[in-house]
């Protein structure tokens, strides 16, 4: 019997995110889409034909319907920027294959190839938020201040190794380094100067591993969550891990917690920010949220959020 072909899909993979496992797979992915009725467009990341150059090209093209895209929160990341820029609509499977998948986490993604592939392949959507950072984008998280760079310090072996312990561990051995940082934030409704250590601004709830960094936040509320620890002494710093990883953190005195439409951050110092675990802009930032932006396969079964 002949098979009805619905259309293209867009695989954009990184080869290179967790284990690596991809490379093992891509002919029993490209087999399940084929059964699902689609033909396959691979497209291998950090290549000299980038995202940005096929999401310029397949704009007007009406026959790809879903783009699966397989890696972490960094391969997202820039597969958002290139649709946000190009203007393209086009819903989004995820197939968590890095370390922590903070993005995908919120989603109840499953890291099994064929359980994400029941997913991106199925017909359930909800939307998503993006965030704004000056003018480029982020999915879940930008962070600035001490220990921003700990995802891209973290040995590669002991990422796949540990998982997000290890980003536990890197975190736990900065300590000694940290020092805050004059800071001025600048919401709608009022002006904070404070020093801190670092400041995430979040779309998400998890970053790094940290699975309930932000437990409040929402991905299609319209607004970021912050989260930004003071200056403290260095022995309370401690315990204050232990509540972070708990999710118990936003009650503590040495933690600024708030929700926002909009925020300005400056600070004397030079410093660079990291969005999604990439190296992102440098201070002065002007955050800002591009409301249900994102149409992101999830289950029918695990998806309980009401669009």
């Amino acid at each position: 019997m002949k098979r009805e072909i619905k259309g293209r899909v867009l695989l954009y993979y990184n080869p290179y995110s967790g284990t690596g496992s991809i490379k093992d797979n891509l002919d029993h992915i490209i087999d399940r889409c084929q059964q699902a009725g689609y033909a396959v467009m691979p497209l291998r990341a950090e290549r000299e034909i980038t995202i940005d150059d096929v999401m310029g090209m397949i704009k007007e093209q009406e026959d790809i319907k879903r783009i699966i895209v397989s890696g972490g929160d960094g391969t997202i990341h820039k597969l958002v920027n290139a649709m946000v820029n190009h203007d393209v609509y086009i819903p989004i499977g995820l197939m968590p294959s890095g370390t922590a998948n903070d993005f995908a986490f919120y989603f109840e993604i499953d890291s099994d190839i064929d359980a994400a592939l029941d997913v991106a392949l199925g017909n359930r959507t909800t939307l998503a938020d993006v965030g704004m950072i000056n003018d480029k984008y982020f999915i879940n998280v930008c962070a600035m201040g001490a220990m921003v760079d700990v995802s891209q310090k973290t040995d590669p072996q002991l990422k796949n190794a540990l998982g997000p312990l290890a980003y536990y561990l890197k975190a736990a051995s900065e300590l000694p380094q940290v020092h805050g940082i004059p800071m001025k934030l600048t919401t709608p409704n009022e002006v904070i100067e404070e020093e801190f250590y670092f400041l995430t601004v979040m779309n998400g709830e998890s970053a790094g591993g940290f699975r309930k960094l932000s437990p409040s936040s929402s991905m299609k509320d319209g607004k970021l969550d912050v989260v930004a620890f003071k200056k403290m002494p260095i022995m309370e710093f401690g315990p204050l891990l232990f509540e972070l990883i708990n999710g118990r953190h936003p009650q503590n005195r040495n933690v600024l917690y708030f929700q926002t439409e909009s925020l300005d951050v400056e600070s004397l110092e030079d410093l660079v920010s990291d969005a999604d675990g990439e190296k992102g802009e440098r201070l002065p930032i002007h955050f800002g949220v591009i409301e249900k932006r994102l149409e992101v396969f999830v289950s029918e079964k695990t998806w309980t959020y009401d669009d």
